[in-house]
This record gives structure tokens, sequence and C-alpha cells, in this order.
């Protein structure tokens, strides 16, 4: 099978997207770029865009959708994107960023746009079972605990649920997705671009189906 992909992968939280692009990531050899990773890791290292960044968010700002595409725009020009490729998670979030990301890889057009899709009420009940490490940020669940309840099997960190995990917190980022995020399924669709994954199904059946369409859309590119 050969390596290098280019991809965005969409879905709503708790559709286990970043589970999907971890595992694409080791099986095409490629980066796993998450814009939610890459702020928090230039907002550590008090990067320009960084401190940017933190400037906004401590007054409670929205970042524009110009700064973080700075930022996916700088990460894609880093010699493993260029040569490998790369699964972006998290980007774009709108339509007004969809059509930024089409200007910066016009030289090196998308294979595909995978569109995990999960009903609603499932991803509410992932997403209040889900506990998670304090320390080393190990997912857990009320169905699947660690061993030692409740102290992380990795690290032994205190596992618990997230503030912002409770029914009301997640409704209110599922209504964002649906405002925000939702209007790219058909962005990609009149580009002939998406391809939508039943993600209800368990990791390994998600990881095969999405191997499947990417390899076909692979082909088609040549």
């Amino acid at each position: 099978m050969a390596a290098g992909v280019r991809l965005v992968v969409l879905g709503k939280q708790g559709a286990g997207k970043g589970t999907q692009c971890v595992r694409l990531s080791h099986r095409y050899a490629v980066p796993h770029i998450s814009t939610g990773d890459m702020l928090r890791a230039a907002v550590r290292a008090q990067t320009p865009l960084g401190i940017e960044a933190e400037s906004l968010m401590s007054t409670g700002e929205l970042l524009p959708d110009e700064l973080i595409t700075r930022m996916v725009d700088e990460r894609l020009t880093e010699r493993d994107a260029t040569t490998r490729g790369f699964i972006l998670d998290g980007y774009p979030r709108t339509v007004v960023q969809a059509t930024m990301l089409e200007e910066i890889v016009a030289a090196r057009p998308l294979h595909c746009v995978v569109n995990l899709d999960v009903p609603t009420d499932l991803v509410l009940q992932r997403l209040v079972s889900r506990r998670t490490c304090v320390d080393c940020g190990s997912i857990y669940s009320t169905s699947e605990p660690p061993v030692q309840r409740w102290l992380c099997d990795v690290c032994g960190g205190e596992v618990v649920q997230r503030p912002d995990d409770t029914a009301e917190a997640i409704m209110t980022r599922l209504q964002a997705y649906e405002r925000e995020t939702l209007p790219l399924i058909d962005f990609y669709l009149e580009r002939g671009l998406l391809e939508t994954i039943d993600g209800s199904r368990t990791p390994d059946e998600v990881l095969k189906s999405t191997v499947e369409v990417v390899e076909r859309r692979k082909k088609e590119h040549g």
C-alpha cells in the first residue's frame, strides 16, 4: 500500500475523529495536523502566533479565520507535509476557512474529505460517559474505566469527567457544529471530494472503511 495522503477529516466531537486521524497517520506515515494541538503548543512555546492567540483567548474573543489559517499554512510548508502528505483535524471548521484552504493546497490538492457520521444521541452518550486523565490526557469511559478506578493505567494520574463534558456543555458544542461546520458537507460534496463513513461502528470497522475510500481516491488521482 503506497504511503502518503492528503486528507481532511470532519465529524462531530465524540465521533472518534481524533482516534481515526492518529491511526490513519500511522498507516500512511503522514503527519496528523490537529489545530487544537498546534494552538496549545504555540501558546506554550510563546511563538508570535501563540502570543497573538493567547492574547485573544484571554479576553474571550474567538480566534479569527486568518490567524488559524496562517498557522495551518505554516505547518503545511514543513518538509514532512510537503513530501508525504497530511491529515487535517479541526481545520477547516467553516466555509470561509475551507475556501482559504483551497488556495493553500492548490498545487497539491486533497485526495478526499472524510466525514465521520455519528447520530447526535450516540455522540452525547459517548461524551457524557467520557473520562480523562488530568495528567496525560488518556481517555476512558464509565463503561471502560481504568483497571484501578479512577487512576490512569498509563501514568497513575486522576481520571475525571471534564467540566465541558456535561450534557449541557456538549449540546452547546454540537449546536455550534451544526451552525458553523455542517455547511462544509455541502461545500465538499459540490466539489466531489466528500466521502461519508458510518462512525457509529467499532474503530476497526471505521478504519477499514476509511482506508478503502482513501485508496480508491488515490487511484483516481493517479
